[in-house]
């Protein structure tokens, strides 16, 4: 089985964690960090609003039993991507929405599937989720 790893934001991360994992194809799952300036960062480095990290969740999966661009349909329908780091009572820059790309095929799904979000009227304010080449994960 071939697998591939997709990198999502979208807030505190054991909400998304669970329901990535629950997802068919899914063969794995792990929390952590990613796109920050710290080696290693510890949980209270992340909260202290310093170190630009953003709480992640790395998600692996068949693309033969589901699509990338079917777990960005899940990344958009479970989290609001029109507040800038903040996920309902969570603030903080940890807590941004942010796709971290794999490839240059994610990256191009990626921004489609934001385009087609932000022109569909679902949200009433623009969608600020940013999209970024996977850094180093740390768990």
């Amino acid at each position: 089985m071939t697998t591939e790893k997709a990198t999502f934001g979208a807030g505190c991360f054991w909400g998304v964690e669970e329901t990535f994992r629950k997802l068919e194809g899914v063969s794995s799952t792990a929390v952590g960090y990613a796109g920050g300036n710290k080696e290693n960062p510890s949980y209270e480095d992340v909260c202290s609003d310093e170190t630009g990290h953003a709480e992640v969740v790395q998600v692996e999966f068949d693309p033969s039993q589901i699509t990338y661009d079917q777990i960005l349909d899940v990344f958009w329908s479970n989290h609001n991507p029109t507040t800038l780091n903040r996920q309902g009572p969570d603030v903080g820059t940890q807590y941004r929405s942010v796709i971290f790309y794999h490839s240059p095929e994610q990256k191009a799904a990626a921004e489609k599937s934001k385009q087609e979000i932000s022109e569909s009227g679902r949200f009433n304010r623009p969608v600020v989720t940013q999209i970024e080449p996977a850094p180093k994960f740390w768990r």
